[in-house]
């Protein structure tokens, strides 16, 4: 190619940029409350944790009503707890800045810290508007009087997770292995479960992504899947068809059924685009064995 020669662009590439474009000017239009909505119910999943359930899944009428063991691990009891606007048992006496101030930050009102598992290190991350369009949908969504148990836990919290944290953007979506790695890790909490645990409760970013952690459940013990691009161990050797397969649907590159806690219920409905970002992303983590 002769630099400052006019590129002629074919009828893929042109189809490929109108498609882009669409997909950026939808998310331009989109409403904070309808960005809340998508990012809580999907992709974000908060209901795979704040939502109670049965034999049969979500039990009806609990919608993000808390008091469902999320952990219970010789470190800790984690119960998720009531994020509806109900007054009593929920956060309907909160402020906005409260709630923000909550999930990125993880310290309630009353200055207490809120403790694993919830991924306030990755939290901290969240953009600024998807943080103000969680609090809106939040304050939208119906309230449940529902008391749910208190945590407790068997380590020292910290004080804090770090200093308060400033303005925060996210990645332009056209930067797709940047945006993927935004969704990825502070919005979809990805590489929390998918990245091996170190002594002392710290993440092993060195092998983001590697999986192993196992995690207990009704269904037995899952194993967190290593989501390098690993050929043997890995997603190498899987097409993006499988990988948006398993996401979507919880059907492994081989057929077998996965297991929870992946939210496949709520990912099942994560945008083409987001889709593309975070498939993008994880073909960009290198090849860690096992």
């Amino acid at each position: 190619m002769t630099f400052g020669a006019r590129r002629r662009v074919g009828r893929g590439g042109l189809a490929c940029a109108i498609v882009l474009a669409a997909t950026l000017g939808a998310a331009r239009a989109e409403t904070p409350l309808e960005r809340g909505r998508y990012l809580v119910e999907t992709i974000a999943a908060c209901g795979n944790c704040h939502t109670p359930k049965g034999p049969d899944g979500p039990l009806p009428g609990k919608a993000l009503a808390g008091d469902w063991v999320v952990e219970d691990i010789p470190p800790f009891r984690a119960v998720a707890s009531n994020i509806t606007p109900d007054h009593a048992t929920g956060i309907g006496g909160w402020t906005d800045a409260q709630i923000a101030r909550a999930i990125r930050e993880g310290i309630r009102p009353n200055g207490s810290v809120i403790g694993p598992p919830m991924p306030i290190g990755l939290y901290r991350g969240l953009a600024d508007d998807d943080l103000a369009a969680m609090v809106a949908y939040l304050r939208s969504v119906p309230p449940v009087s529902n008391v749910a148990e208190k945590s407790t836990y068997r380590i020292p919290l910290p004080p804090a997770y770090g200093p308060p944290v400033g303005q925060v953007a996210a990645p332009p979506m056209a930067d797709t292995v940047a945006y993927g790695a935004y969704l990825a890790g502070p919005v979809a909490h990805c590489v929390e479960c998918h990245t091996p645990m170190l002594e002392g409760g710290r993440r092993d970013m060195t092998r983001l992504g590697a999986g192993g952690q196992a995690f207990a459940g009704p269904w037995g013990s899952a194993v967190a899947a290593n989501l390098t691009s690993s050929r043997t161990s890995g997603l190498g050797a899987w097409s993006d068809a499988e990988i948006e397969r398993a996401i979507r649907t919880g059907v492994s590159r081989d057929g077998r059924r996965l297991h929870p806690p992946m939210a496949f219920a709520q990912y099942r409905d994560i945008s083409a685009a987001d889709m593309t970002a975070l498939i993008g992303f994880l073909r960009s983590l290198p090849a860690i064995e096992h």
